[in-house]
């Protein structure tokens, strides 16, 4: 048996006392020690916001400070009054009273494309429910992401919050994580990050929430204002450089407006690109024999991915564009890209634009997010009920709509993608999801198991039709 990393013992430890302590907070406690934290975080926004782009290279720290206010802000307004100690709900009728407790020791998983606001969100989800963390941040954002940890814990500590409530890894390798992921003392897992990471996590053998690729697709329908939602995509996909997992990979349009489409796009800075142009970005933003897009180009900007490329483009460049006709391993650019790269697909009809959304969204986008652009009730109906998506953004950006800026879902960091993205849930991940309900049922009365007589159910030639007879008989 491997011997266990040392500073793992030491984590988990800490990690236990810590959930043994919180768990005898109350709420008051409780909200007292999230206000602060998210006061702490808030308030650091734009410094931890610079520090991220500093340090990988990616994003734009602008939008990034964005993304720490909805992690902040937006996180804590939702989940400001929601109970979480004690009794949450009595239900009369039923006779059941629901009781929330905390789940232990959550180990999360941080990307490197939003790394301080995906660990201020999950530092207020797991606080709220009174669930220490321990970070593991991205080898390539380690620096701020331990700023973004250390700035929140102090705040939870002057608030009272138990010592070790926030830890957080560094130097860990492969088996490391992997062992500190399957570790019994870890009650659940909340992986954001690379493929091959959050499916480490899904078979580790610990409860796990995770996220899948989101290659979304945006129909502009004929009946939409094409001005609007031409501005509505280039907001969202040039969002921190297109870093958002919920940013639109493909734009798929009908014929008869495609033209219309092409020129406000143009005017608004997509450049499109030739044949041999494609091919060039193919090559840097995309590794086909791994089938992952390629780092050099994850949030660098339309004229970046253009020089690396070797081609050239007018400077008022922002969105690199390929038209195509297929989808899947001959089309490097339909696949998830995070960079102001997007396809661009022209279909007769309804239907074909339509069917191309689901191929887009069956490649590697499955139970995420899909977007449409309408004014045409009837067919937002259709699409939507044909997506196998989690989130179906209407009218609106799909980045920021997506994670609860702009919209009235739960602003959340974490999108899961139901079973077709091999998640328990297609929810936006907030502090509801982390905490274990307990039930208090008592006796019930209740004809069929109370008062009918249950020897009948013995009785080969009782039929339903019997039993509902005497049941509404009796009722």
């Amino acid at each position: 048996m491997t011997e266990l990393n040392p500073q793992i013992s030491d984590i988990l430890f800490k990690a236990k006392a810590s959930a043994a302590i919180f768990s005898q907070y109350n709420q008051e406690q409780v909200d007292t020690i999230v206000k602060a934290v998210y006061e702490a975080a808030f308030n650091n926004r734009v410094q931890l916001a610079k520090m991220a782009v500093e340090e990988t290279g990616i994003g734009v720290w602008q939008h990034k400070v964005m993304k720490n206010v909805v992690a902040s802000q937006l996180v804590y307004e939702d989940i400001k009054k929601i109970k979480t100690v004690g009794i949450i709900n009595e239900d009369e009728e039923k006779e059941i009273i629901e009781i929330a407790q905390p789940l232990g020791p959550i180990f999360a998983i941080i990307p490197v494309t939003n790394p301080t606001s995906t660990i201020i969100y999950k530092i207020l989800i797991s606080l709220k429910t009174r669930n220490p963390i321990i970070i593991h941040p991205h080898r390539l954002a380690t620096k701020c992401s331990i700023e973004t940890a250390r700035i929140c814990y102090e705040a939870a500590l002057a608030a009272d919050a138990p010592e070790d409530c926030i830890q957080w890894v560094t130097g860990f390798n492969r088996s490391d994580t992997q062992a500190l992921m399957a570790h019994d003392d870890i009650a659940l897992i909340l992986a954001t990050g690379g493929t091959s990471l959050v499916k480490a996590a899904y078979s580790s053998g610990t409860p796990a929430i995770g996220v899948g690729a989101g290659n979304v697709p945006v129909y502009i329908e004929n009946s939409a204002d094409i001005n609007y939602a031409v501005k509505q995509i280039l907001s969202s996909k040039l969002f921190d450089n297109g870093t958002v997992c919920a940013s639109e990979q493909s734009i798929v349009v009908e014929l008869r407006i495609a033209q219309e489409v092409k020129d406000e796009m143009i005017a608004k800075g997509a450049y499109f690109m030739n044949y041999e142009e494609i091919k060039k970005v193919e090559a840097v933003a995309y590794d086909v024999e791994k089938d992952v897009m390629k780092v050099e180009v994850i949030g660098k900007s339309a004229k970046a991915i253009a020089e690396l490329a070797g081609i050239v483009v007018p400077d008022n460049t922002v969105l690199l564009v390929a038209q195509l006709n297929k989808v899947g391993k001959d089309a490097p650019l339909s696949n998830e890209i995070l960079a102001p790269i997007i396809a661009y697909y022209v279909e007769n009809d309804f239907q074909g634009a339509v069917n191309r959304c689901i191929d887009l969204n069956f490649h590697g986008g499955v139970g995420h997010t899909a977007s449409i652009f309408s004014n045409d009730d009837e067919k937002i109906k259709q699409f939507s009920f044909i997506m196998n998506a989690g989130r179906i953004v209407v009218n609106m950006p799909s980045s920021q709509g997506a994670v609860g800026l702009g919209s009235g879902l739960n602003p959340s960091l974490t999108l899961g993608c139901g079973t077709g993205g091999k998640n328990i849930t297609t929810d936006n991940i907030t502090a509801t999801h982390l905490l274990n309900i307990q039930r208090i049922a008592r006796r019930k009365e209740n004809f069929l198991y109370n008062k009918f007589d249950k020897s009948k159910y013995l009785d080969e030639n009782y039929s339903l039709k019997d039993l509902e007879r005497e049941f509404y008989k009796n009722k």
